[in-house]
Parts: C-alpha cells; sequence; structure tokens
C-alpha cells in the first residue's frame, strides 16, 4: 500500500470517526452545562451536575436500570449455555441431518427479528407473559449468531485434544467443559459483549410487551419521560442518554482489544 493510499483510507476514517464522535461530544456538552448553554459554546460556560439529577429523580431510573441488568444477564447465561452446546454437537458430533439442521440456525440469521413481532406477541400472550420480564427474555435465550461463533472456535481446537482427554476418562460435557470453553474464552468475552450492548439498546420489542414502570427497561423508559410541562429539555434528556449509555462505552474501551481479536481468531472478517 502506497503512502497515498494510507494517507487516503486514514482519512476517510478520521472522517467517520469525526462524524460518529461530534453528536456525543454535543450530549456531553449540554449534560454538563446549563440549558441555557445548550447551543452557546463558551469557555466560560459553568459545569454543572443538576442535569443529572433531574433525569435521575424525573424517572424511576434505579428500577430501569435493575429491569435491564437482569435481562442482560438472564439472556446472556442463557445463550452461553445453549449456544455452547450446540456450537459442540455441530463442531465434533456426526449424526443425521447436522449439515441441514446447521443450515436452518445459518437461515435464521436472514430472517429480520421484526418480522416475527407478531407471532412472538401472539405466544407471549398466549402464555400469560406479557408485562413481565419473562416476555422480553424469552425470544432471545437463543441465538444463530451465538451457535456460528462458538461453532467458529471450536472448529479450529484441534482433535487431538479430545482424544488426549478421553484417555484420561473425560466424558463429552467433562471436555467441552475443561477443553473447549478455557480456549474459547475471548470468543465468549466477543459475543458477550455484542449480546449484552443488543439487549442493553432494544427498544422495539419491549416497548410492545410492556406497560408497566416495573418491567421496563431503560431504553423504553428514556422515551416516555422525554417532555416535561415546559416542552423538551435537551440538556436533562442528553444527561439521561448518557447515563444509560456510559455502562456500554465503558465495557467496549476496557474490552476492545479483545474483542476485536476474538472476531479475527473465529475467522469472521
Amino acid at each position: 500500500m502506497s503512502r497515498y493510499d494510507r494517507y487516503l483510507f486514514s482519512t476517510g476514517a478520521g472522517l467517520l470517526a469525526l462524524i460518529w464522535v461530534l453528536p456525543l461530544l454535543y450530549a456531553v456538552w449540554t449534560a454538563f452545562h446549563p440549558s441555557a448553554y445548550e447551543a452557546n459554546f463558551t469557555l466560560s460556560a459553568p459545569l454543572t451536575f443538576e442535569n443529572f439529577a433531574k433525569a435521575w429523580n424525573a424517572a424511576p431510573f434505579a428500577r430501569y436500570f435493575f429491569n435491564t441488568f437482569v435481562l442482560v444477564t438472564v439472556i446472556t447465561g442463557a445463550q452461553f449455555v445453549l449456544c455452547t452446546l450446540a456450537a459442540y454437537g455441530f463442531a465434533r458430533f456426526r449424526f443425521p441431518g447436522r449439515d441441514i439442521l446447521f443450515g436452518l440456525v445459518l437461515l435464521q440469521l436472514l430472517v429480520m427479528p421484526d418480522v416475527l413481532i407478531v407471532e412472538n406477541y401472539r405466544i407471549i400472550h398466549a402464555l400469560g407473559l406479557v408485562d413481565t420480564l419473562a416476555a422480553i427474555a424469552l425470544p432471545y435465550v437463543a441465538s444463530g449468531f451465538g451457535v456460528f461463533l462458538i461453532r467458529q472456535t471450536f472448529m479450529t481446537v484441534p482433535a487431538e485434544l479430545d482424544d488426549a482427554a478421553r484417555i484420561e476418562g473425560a466424558g463429552p460435557l467433562s471436555i467441552l467443559w475443561r477443553v473447549y470453553v478455557p480456549l474459547a474464552k475471548p470468543t465468549y468475552l466477543a459475543y458477550g459483549l455484542v449480546s449484552i450492548s443488543h439487549h442493553w439498546n432494544n427498544f422495539l420489542w419491549p416497548l410492545i410487551v410492556t406497560n408497566s414502570t416495573e418491567t421496563r427497561p431503560v431504553t423504553v423508559g428514556l422515551s416516555v419521560f422525554a417532555t416535561t410541562d415546559s416542552g423538551v429539555e435537551w440538556s436533562v434528556i442528553n444527561a439521561a442518554t448518557l447515563m444509560t449509555s456510559a455502562p456500554l462505552l465503558l465495557a467496549f474501551l476496557l474490552f476492545q482489544r479483545q474483542f476485536v481479536q476474538s472476531f479475527m481468531r473465529a475467522g469472521i472478517k
């Protein structure tokens, strides 16, 4: 690659980064300054945490954060268990119809989740789970992408390790737990970040199946307090937005290197 090409790609990447970061910088500015300085970018503007206090008191965010934490923990934990078992079966066992079943798993990746909203809601309603945390979590306890990603990692594990473990008397589940899972830790980290990010930010499905404060996650809770009697207060809204997005931004910054490396090891470009 020539020096000109490197400059061209670097400039393009810089422009894309600038387009992404400008809204975030504006949100940070308005959240930490009084509403009178929403469009007045001056160094003499006073800093304040009042917007965060207003946002926290304007809605039951403690409950929203608790609901979201429970949801992402349960969903991600269930996906780890189910996707690991399915991926191990597809990677190391031969059985009739294996390729067809794995093809169906891949086919699921081509179906937009929004297409299934009506049918999913009918099932949740028939089970009597509307307006519960279980209603939000149930359609996501398994993931075709998780099965595919973990299977790709398991396929790179040498079969000789299986033979050595069997000689020591280990069974299939013991081999899975003691050999495959430790070697796939970077993949679990990457998939965990993807899953947590998706379900932390999920909005449409929780909006449809929840009706009360007791079951709303932060995304739905953020949308219902956006206006006040005096109209929209962007400084308060941006403060609430930073509160809800800060955990994800912090997690990605802490695990960015492992996140990228795990996808590279899985063979996904």
